[in-house]
């Protein structure tokens, strides 16, 4: 019997595919310095030192060598400043916590069949998520439960997000149900599939859902405004506004507390340092970021 030959073509890119290959290369290009610009800015200006002279541009190539980080040390020195990043990782912490100790059930829930109303409970869920009632009855709510200057009030409110859940509940369903069944035959009950079961396999969604809680709670702005007004529960985002807006930084920082860094390297460098946890966070949780979004939002 004959045997078969492979017979491989080679395809020659085109002209066009050329040109659209340089078409996108500029374009990424270009995309890339626009993100860059402004990031790498904010860090030079951070490490500029006091008696530095010359232009803004002039300052974004200063050689490594000249910088000062006095900025650094000042911010890192100033108790007001540590006190406000400790309010902001408690609030990351537990908000994080609290947002999956109620969606992960819910979206169980609402992803098992046969669940008793479980038709009347995703219209309950889906009604906050189409309708806000605004700020004004969600402040008088969150005063009359006793909230008010304490940091749960900062996450409480939206602890529970209806789109997070909506993206975890398909990607539940797109379990195969077979391994429920299986499960129920060895004699386990929906509690223990859930914990034994679907959440070893279900990394991806979890991880990409507290990272959209984790960036929400931690860039909270409003909800730090309104409901904490004790300068001692002041998040970073209220502190940071008071930085860049160059007030007399409160009972929290004082112009002295500086030494001798530029106002101008400590608002970029109060910026950078606010950054810093969430691109610690983000490359450990990118390669579940994307396989756990699409598995949650191609079903249904």
């Amino acid at each position: 019997m004959a045997k078969k030959k492979n017979i491989s073509v080679a395809v020659r890119p085109t002209a066009a595919d050329h040109g659209f290959n340089i078409m996108v290369t500029t374009f990424m290009v270009l995309l890339l310095i626009i993100l860059i610009v402004p990031i790498w800015s904010t860090i030079a200006l951070s490490f500029r030192p006091a008696n530095y002279i010359g232009s803004y541009l002039e300052g974004m190539f200063l050689a490594p060598w000249k910088w000062s980080t006095a900025a650094y040390r000042s911010l890192l020195g100033n108790q007001g400043f540590l006190n406000s990043f400790g309010n902001s990782l408690k609030i990351l912490v537990m908000g994080v916590a609290t947002a999956l100790f109620l969606t992960v059930p819910m979206a169980y829930a609402l992803s098992v069949k046969g669940v008793p109303g479980k038709k009347w409970i995703t219209i309950f869920v889906m009604i906050p998520y189409v309708f806000d009632v605004g700020v004004v009855p969600t402040y008088l709510l969150i005063s009359k439960l006793g909230l008010v200057n304490h940091l749960p009030s900062v996450f409480m409110p939206v602890a529970l997000s209806t789109y997070n859940m909506i993206i975890m509940r398909q990607f539940f369903e797109g379990i195969p149900n077979d391994l429920r069944e299986s499960a129920f035959i060895d004699g386990c009950n929906d509690v223990q599939i859930m914990f034994k079961i679907i959440l070893p396999l279900s990394k991806a969604i979890i991880l990409t859902i507290a990272l959209y809680y984790g960036v929400s709670f931690w860039n909270d702005y409003m909800r730090s405004l309104l409901y904490l007004q004790k300068s001692a529960l002041k998040p970073l985002p209220l502190l940071l506004r008071d930085i860049l807006i160059g007030t007399s930084m409160n009972d929290n920082l004082e112009a002295s507390a500086f030494g001798s860094a530029p106002i101008e390297a400590i608002k970029a460098a109060s910026v950078f340092i606010s950054a810093i946890p969430m691109m610690i966070a983000y490359p450990f949780i990118q390669k579940y970021f994307t396989k756990g979004t699409l598995a949650g939002s191609v079903k249904g």
